[in-house]
């Protein structure tokens, strides 16, 4: 079981691990700060034990036990059982915790302002993606949507990480509404990102500290893909 310590600590960008198994062009190791490619985020990029790291995957094994498989390249891979140091790129990290708190943001002005809930989205280091049940979108959608996120910004709400007995979470109107009942039965404890007085969600990415750290946001386009499915383009630029 690798232990993800991006959980608990975004901000991390060293640490140290050892390696428990080995294939072809990837190591998996017993804790790691990479993110996993999940939810919408892709994957950090960076060092791990001299090595340039590429792709960063989880899998299950049949005994419901996860290994982080870390995928590199320049040199020799490790063996099971060394000793390694990773370093994460830190500007690309945090560029991706702009953009999804932006996205966080963006969801929490939607559903306080029309009670729409997301259907989707996706996000590259400083642009993303966001799909909501809006059929039609109103008049002056997009230029709405950015100065409401835009103050939310501004506003410098702080934001909180915990983690809830799932029998807890589960009872959080909030959270039912970001569909926390659709994480496996297994989960036990529900990790929740909160933009306090804002957003509330089950989630497992890396976020910003505070929403004025994120900057401003940009609402690039509005797309129709399909009956009661609209789209947000937007990108995070400095404030």
């Amino acid at each position: 079981m690798t232990d993800l310590l991006y959980l608990r600590d975004a901000y991390l960008t060293s640490f140290t691990a050892r390696v428990t198994a080995v294939r072809d062009g990837a190591v998996a190791l017993d804790q790691t700060a990479f993110y996993v490619t999940g939810g919408g985020q892709p994957h950090d990029t960076g060092t791990l034990g001299g090595l340039a790291v590429t792709d960063v995957r989880k899998e299950t094994a049949d005994d419901g036990t996860t290994e982080v498989w870390h995928s590199v390249e320049g040199g020799a891979l490790p063996a099971v059982g060394d000793e390694v140091e990773g370093a994460i790129d830190w500007q690309r990290r945090h560029e991706l915790m702009r953009t999804h708190t932006a996205l966080h943001v963006l969801c929490g002005v939607i559903w306080n302002e029309w009670r729409v809930p997301v259907t989707g989205g996706n996000m590259e280091p400083l642009t993303a993606r966001m799909d909501f049940e809006f059929d039609p979108v109103p008049e002056g959608f997009g230029p709405r949507i950015e100065a409401l996120v835009n103050a939310e910004l501004a506003a410098d709400r702080p934001i909180e990480v915990v983690f809830l007995p799932r029998d807890t979470a589960v009872q959080d109107e909030d959270l039912i509404r970001t569909k926390v009942n659709m994480i496996p039965e297994s989960v036990s404890e529900i990790r929740v990102v909160d933009i306090v007085g804002l957003d509330k969600q089950a989630d497992g990415g890396t976020h910003v500290r505070s929403t004025g750290e994120v900057g401003r946001i940009r609402v690039t386009k509005l797309e129709n893909k399909g009956k009661g499915n609209k789209r947000v383009r937007l990108e995070v630029v400095d404030g």
